[in-house]
């Protein structure tokens, strides 16, 4: 297909500096910024430009931050006159993707994502927690861990199925740590702890989906203008009642990001592009399938090379 999908990145993908190019080159980034900041009372500039770190990764200022950069980056796009076929966001970044198809208003986005954040953090408050990324192991194996694990009273779950060679495991930390003596007893070696502040993805964050529930009921959604893909079926939706519905489920859901990719390979679509900080999307998508075409595009040197390579 001629076009692009647009995929954007969630929380992980944040880094102090982030967005400052393109606010610096393009007024429509900087009357979003100053938007942002009028309606989550959070000075976006100081947070996303200067940080402190410690201050950023908090989960109730990064999850707004990042889809604050995701927006503005899209908004270049738009500027350039690059418009999505489709979209998909990893797990925050699904409200960056139905803002791009046209279901959510900017200032909904904002509103959304900075609720969502905070009911995260007092999910995680409750129950503290982390992730941990298992590398090059066959997913079902995984899975067969997770089970003995279970059997063990061990609770973890798989959190983001993300590529062939990568998924995600998330629980309590001392969970997490016995799971990873049973990985490395079935020979898998390569386990990453990522710096996450709570059990995201799993059973634990059951209120922050339940707060969820309640300020979706009053948000309006739009049908999408441009087919989307759900984090939790991997397939289309277009109906907003069942778009709350999978936004609700998503928060203690895995996300299914191989299937949505394959899903999007298989109907044709092989030119993608990151919308927003970072290249862990694009990463990822070298793992699923070589023959797509993928660029990532978070500042003026990444958006010439995407103008450069559609010429």
């Amino acid at each position: 297909m001629n076009g692009f999908v647009f995929l954007f990145p969630g929380q992980g993908s944040q880094y102090v500096g982030m967005g400052k190019d393109f606010y610096e080159n393009y007024p429509a980034v900087r009357e979003i910024f100053e938007q942002a900041s009028e309606l989550l009372c959070i000075d976006f500039k100081q947070l996303c430009f200067s940080g402190p770190e410690s201050t950023l990764i908090q989960t109730e200022n990064v999850q707004p931050s990042v889809t604050l950069i995701n927006a503005a980056c899209f908004k270049v796009l738009k500027e350039e006159g690059i418009n999505p076929l489709a979209s998909a966001g990893h797990s925050l970044g699904e409200y960056s993707a139905l803002f791009a198809s046209g279901a959510i208003d900017f200032a909904a986005l904002m509103k959304l994502t900075g609720e969502r954040g905070r009911f995260m953090k007092e999910a995680s408050d409750k129950t503290p927690g982390g992730m941990i990324a298992v590398m090059g192991s066959d997913i079902e194996k995984v899975r067969e861990v997770c089970k003995k694990a279970e059997d063990d009273n061990c609770l973890v779950e798989i959190a983001n199925y993300n590529s062939p060679k990568q998924v995600i495991l998330t629980g309590s930390k001392a969970d997490l740590d016995k799971a990873t003596e049973l990985l490395k007893k079935e020979g898998i070696k390569l386990i990453i702890p990522l710096k996450v502040s709570g059990p995201w993805h799993s059973r634990f964050m059951h209120d922050a989906s339940i707060k969820m529930e309640g300020i979706l009921k009053e948000q309006e959604i739009k049908k999408p203008i441009i087919p989307i893909i759900a984090n939790t079926t991997g397939d289309y939706e277009s109906e907003p009642e069942e778009i709350k519905k999978n936004l609700i489920n998503q928060i203690k859901s895995p996300v299914l990001w191989v299937n949505s990719m394959e899903r999007f390979i298989k109907d044709g679509y092989t030119d993608f592009i990151e919308v927003g900080p970072k290249s862990v999307l694009s990463g990822l998508m070298k793992e699923i399938n070589k023959g797509a075409k993928i660029f990532n595009v978070e500042n003026t040197i990444s958006l010439r090379k995407l103008l450069e390579g559609i010429k």
